[in-house]
This record gives structure tokens, sequence and C-alpha cells, in this order.
């Protein structure tokens, strides 16, 4: 009897040319596979685009074809590259369909450095395992490596590339390729992105989960390399920012309700001189009389963006961080926040109110649903939780009128349980267009009352505005009213989240003749940024607060004009919390040295503004972005 041996697997071994078209085949398989599993229909949504947009394909294979290169130098084997590559793609786009489905947010490459928040937050969901989509990719994943064992790679025909320095440096040439394609065809502030992107659109731009799983998760997850950036401060230390984070006294601050109102696009424009409304039509009668009440402070606060950027002064005014100086590159600060943060919120939370937020639009606008999370609300109520909603006229925006409401009935279910309220609301009824559809073509408008001649466009957009900043302070004297009623203490807040966008080129800005928009400098002045705000206590919470004495000890500037994210810390301190946290003692110390910090621009507690700090402002700004910098990267909050 012969002894048995074993007998070697046959080997086939592939020309350069064959391995390339391999290569080439594998990838375009492997990347019809990570769009087949994602979370939607891949013949009803992810397919019809490819064919319309052919562009995808390339934008999407790209990335699959370099990363199956990179391993198939590194193994000199292509199918062992494309086994490799086929797991790691397709294992990440199952992570972005579990992610879409739990959290309706993508997996974005900066979730890599969260791997320790993830694996504690599994446990709080409740998560469906695509089962089918994993075994396929596991199978295919073997499949391919089996294929390995058979076909081979020629060796290169140079004999110096042969071995190890061959490998090494095929690898980093795919590498080196698609670092350099993320920075150019994949940001989207350079010519190559935007000439090879011009004929892609999505169903929903705004909502990162459509784009993704219209447009293909390969290229989103290349594109998120670049987007929603935060700098590293020069000079940053995570020791020195970690020391600043300690102390903190617990208080025992009077227990008052605090509801917080950012209503969309609110200003006072119609007080510039240009308009000559009397007190028989004054659009914001409410905000003119608060004003002048015993109990209330006002003033404007510098918000972040002009005639948008809503979710960025949301950032600023509740973490007083600042959202322009996240990054060199524009931003959306509400994209960069990924884990538990310390905010206003979480600091009354923290007191022991019982800490909501309401938003009349979309859960996943701004990935809002997580964000407030992680900000420390208890409780948020968007569009698809309210019941019997209202619209004004024709409109598609919930009324700020109902908004109002949601927050007093908000209060007296918090009141009826026990609990102090603490609420923060952004409203949405005069949000652009400001055309005459947006309240329904019977709707009649209130005369305009603008002492200038105005293109028939520039009175339409104006008209239809100021009929929304008319029920915005409709609403602020609701609440007014409501709550002046109350014998529980309540402190309001109201104020706007940036100026209207009013046509293109500032057109009804011009107009009128007001300083705003960009000069011929491309400068804004600090008016471009400008939108009023009011604090209001009740009787009761003047009492509990001895308003004048809190009031008067806050040091606001004379005009009452600071940055959004001070306004926070004002409320801190106006409620007897300082020494509770050394971030909103330091912005409170801080804003007393410049009550405005814009930018490079800043405005001294006298209202002089100035572009160069003193040493001692400098060294406290510097600070300042280094602290903002820990708290956004690396300070764990269970």
């Amino acid at each position: 009897m012969k002894p048995f041996t074993k007998r070697p697997l046959p080997q086939i071994r592939l020309s350069c040319p064959l391995s390339l078209l391999a290569a080439v085949l594998l990838a375009g398989f492997i990347t019809l596979l990570a769009l087949w599993c994602q979370p939607n229909s891949f013949r009803g949504v992810a397919l019809p685009c490819l064919v319309r947009m052919p562009v995808l394909i390339l934008l999407n294979a790209l990335p699959v074809g370099l990363l199956l290169l990179f391993f198939s130098f590194l193994f000199s084997n292509v199918f062992y590259g494309a086994a490799l590559a086929n797991l790691v793609v397709c294992g990440l786009s199952i992570v972005n369909r579990i992610k879409i489905e739990v959290r309706d947010e993508p997996l974005f490459p900066r979730d890599f450095a969260l791997l320790k928040e993830a694996a504690n937050a599994v446990s709080t969901y409740s998560i469906h395992y695509p089962l089918k989509a994993i075994a396929v990719v596991i199978a295919v994943t073997l499949a391919l490596a089996a294929l390995g064992l058979v076909f081979r790679h020629t060796p290169f025909p140079a004999p110096r590339l042969r071995g190890w320095p061959g490998r090494l440096l095929g690898a980093a040439a795919s590498i080196g390729v698609l670092a350099i394609l993320i920075v150019t065809a994949y940001r989207s502030d350079t010519p190559l992105y935007n000439l090879l992107t011009k004929s892609i659109t999505v169903s929903n731009p705004y909502r990162l989960s459509t784009v993704f799983n219209e447009t293909g998760f390969p290229f989103n997850f290349c594109y998120q390399f670049t987007t929603y950036t935060v700098d590293r401060p020069e000079g940053y230390s995570r020791s020195a920012a970690e020391g600043w984070d300690q102390g903190g006294q617990p208080a025992d601050p009077p227990a008052v309700h605090v509801v917080m109102v950012m209503d969309e696009a609110f200003s006072d424009i119609t007080d510039e001189d240009v308009f000559t409304y009397g007190p028989e039509d004054d659009p914001l009668p409410n905000l003119h009389a608060l004003r002048q009440d015993g109990h209330c402070l006002s003033g404007h606060i510098v918000v972040p963006g002009f005639a948008g950027g809503t979710a960025n002064t949301e950032f600023d005014v509740l973490t007083g961080m600042q959202s322009n100086a996240l990054s060199a590159t524009t931003t959306s600060a509400m994209r960069v926040v990924n884990r538990n943060l310390d905010s206003l919120i979480r600091l009354f939370r923290e007191d022991g109110s019982y800490t909501t937020f309401f938003h009349p639009g979309d859960d996943w606008f701004y990935n809002r649903e997580n964000v407030y999370r992680w900000l420390g609300a208890e409780e948020t109520v968007f569009r698809d939780e309210m019941e019997n909603i209202r619209f004004k006229g024709g409109g598609t925006w919930i009324a700020d009128d109902y908004a109002a409401e949601l927050i007093e009935r908000g209060f007296q279910e918090a009141v009826s349980g026990g609990r102090t309220f603490f609420n923060y609301t952004t409203t949405i009824q005069n949000h652009m267009s400001y055309g005459l559809e947006k309240y329904g073509p019977d709707y009649v408008f209130p005369p305009l009352r603008a002492g200038v001649p105005l293109s028939e466009q520039a009175e339409t957009l104006l008209k239809v505005y100021v009929e929304g900043a008319r029920d915005a302070d409709a609403m602020l004297g609701r609440l007014w009213r409501f709550f002046s009623e109350q014998d529980e203490p309540v402190v309001l807040v109201f104020f706007g989240d940036h100026l209207p966008y009013l046509g293109d080129n500032q057109l009804a800005y011009r107009e009128l003749g007001l300083d705003v928009g960009p000069a011929e400098d491309g400068q804004m002045s600090l008016r471009s940024f400008e939108t009023p705000y009011v604090i209001w206590a009740n009787d009761a919470a003047a009492r509990a607060l001895d308003w004048q004495s809190a009031a008067a000890s806050l040091d606001l500037p004379e005009d009452g004009v600071i940055s959004a994210c001070y306004l926070g810390a004002v409320l801190v301190e106006l409620t007897g919390r300082s020494g509770e946290s050394p971030w909103f003692d330091f912005l409170n110390r801080l804003r007393r040295e410049a009550p405005v910090v814009q930018k490079n621009e800043y405005v001294s507690l006298d209202g002089a503004a100035f572009t160069e700090p003193d040493p001692e402002l400098a060294a406290d700004i510097s600070k300042w972005r280094q602290w903002s910098f820990y708290k956004l990267q690396h300070k764990e909050i269970p």
C-alpha cells in the first residue's frame, strides 16, 4: 500500500495585465456588494441612481479599487487583496447600515476615535443585525480567499521590484493615490470635485442618511474625511485643559424654571429708520414693551452666521464654544458633536431640572436627535411626535403660535409632576423662502411701511418676512402673558438665530440702504450678525433671584451687545449658578474682557472695537480655544 501524500493545489499564474483586469472587475463587484448592504432598496434606489448618474460608479469604485490594490501588493495576490478589501469595505457598509437604522446617522471616519463610546452605547440600543448581508459578505470573503490559493501573481518583470521592495512600493503608491483623491476628487471645495459631482442630485441633500443611501457608502465615506473638521489649536495641551476643567462646587441655586426660545430669523430690522411703522401698526409691539419691563434685560447677540446657520447659533449659545473658531474652514458645529458634551442643558439637568428640547422640524436635520441627547436633554420632541399641528395660512412651516402652546403644555406637565422645567425651543415658521406662496395664494399681507422705493421682488421678500416676524413677536407676547400669570418662578429668554435671507446679493438690504452683508472689501459689519434678545423674569422669579442686584452684577455692556456664545453663561450667573462650572465661570470672566468676539474682531466692555487683543486677552482667547477642543475631542462624560 502506497503511503498517503498530500497533493498540492493546482496553481495558475496570472500575468500583470490579467491581474489588473481582475482587480478592476473585482473592485466593481465589491462596490456593488457594498451598495447592496445599505439600508435601502438596491434595485429601487441605488441602482437607478448609478444608471442615471454613472459618475457615481467611478466615485464609489475608485477607493475600493485602490484599497484592493493596496492589499494585493502587500500579499502579492489579487484575490487575497480582494478578500481583504471586501471584508473591510462591506464590513464598514454594514456598520453604516446599522448606525443609520439605529440612529439615522451614517458612519463617519471620525467615529473610529470613539470606539470606546460606541462599545458602551451598543447595550442602550435595540439592534437588529442584517444577518443575511453579514453571511453573504463572509461567504464572498472566504470564496475570494480560496481563489487566492489557486490564482497567483506573476512576478514583476523588473528584478528590483520583486519581493518586499516592490510590494511596499506598490502598496504605498496605492494608498498615496487614494489620499490625493480624498483631498481633491472627494473634497467639496476643489475644482475636480465640482467637475465630477455637478450632475449628482439627491432627493434630500440635507439628510445625510439619504445622501449616503442614494449616492453610495464608499463615495460618501471618503468625502467625510475632509468635512466637519475640528482644528487642533496652537499650543494645545490635554493635561492643561484637564486641569482647567477641574473644580466647581455644588451650589444651591433658586429653583426657577427656564424657557429659552430661539426664533427662526427673528430680528428687529423694522426698527431701522428707513421703516415708517407707527405705534398702531408696529410689527414688534411685544418686544418693545417687554424691553421696558423692570425685570427685563435686552440687547443683541452676535451670532456666527449671516442669513443662515441656525444650528451653529444653537451650538454657540448652549455650549459656550464658537462655531467659527472650530476650523479654518466653514463647518457645521452640530456635525462635529459625537459624544456627551458639557452644555447649559446638562448643567441645569445636574441641578435637577427636567431638560427638554422642542423643534417643529425633522429630527434628522443637523442630527439634532442625537446631538441634544449628547447635550443632556432628557426629552426631545420633533415634528413627527407632535399632534394636531397648526400652520399659518397655507404654509408648510409649523406656526410659532403652536410652538408656544407646546411650551406652555410642557411647563404645566413638569410643574404638575413636581419638576423644575428647562426648555430650549427652536422655532421654524419664519424660515425662508419669503415668497407670496408661503402663506397661501389668498393671504392678505399688511402694508409694508418702507420709506424708500423698492423693487417688486424686494417688497415681496420684506412683506412676507415681516409677517413672520410679527407672528414671532406675538409668540413672545403670548409667553410673556402666560408666565406673568404663573405663581412658579420663570425666566424667559427669547432671541433670533440669524438675520433673514432677503434675496441674492442682499437685495432687500441694499435697496433699504442698510449696512448688512459684505462690503466692497468682502468684510461684513457686525450688524450683519446681530439679532435681538430679551431675558425676562416673572415676579416670582424676580423675587427668587433678587433681580435688581443679580442683573446689575452681570456687568453687561451698556448697549447689551454680546456674542451668542456668552448668552448661556449670562443665564448661569443670573440664576445663581456661579461656581458650579469652571467653564461657564471662565466665559463670564472673558465676557467682561471682550463682550464680542467674532473671528478676528473684538469689542470691549466700553464699546470700543479692535482687532489686536492685548497679551492677557490673547492668552484667554487661546485658553478658550484649547479648552473647547478638549471638550469636543477628549473629555469623557458618562
